[in-house]
């Protein structure tokens, strides 16, 4: 959290103090300010920039994972079913017998 929100949420609990501790509001406001910096370092959190950066490498994660699962996908549905072509080993048998013989 940006200290300016810090600075501003510090101050709002200030001054949301009764009439009776408003002489104090100073010392309140930067025992506040204090213990939100405290509390929210102990968070561990990510800022807005770290968390958007994940999101696009998840983003292109899940679009490559979804490229691959439908590769996957075709290849286990088996090879397509088309006519046997000569394999190029039988093609250079028949060739190699036509000049010899």
């Amino acid at each position: 959290m940006a200290n300016e929100s810090i600075n501003k949420l510090a101050k709002n609990l200030a001054e949301t103090l009764p009439q009776g501790l408003r002489s104090v509001r100073d010392d309140l406001e930067k025992n506040f300010r204090s213990v939100l910096d405290t509390g929210l370092a102990r968070l561990d959190l990510v800022t807005r920039e770290q968390f958007e950066v994940q999101e696009a490498v998840l983003a292109r994660t899940r679009e490559k994972l979804e490229v691959l699962e439908a590769r996957l996908a075709k290849i286990e549905s088996g090879p397509p079913k088309t006519k046997k072509k000569k394999t190029a080993k039988k093609a250079s048998k028949k060739s190699a017998k036509k000049k010899s013989g």
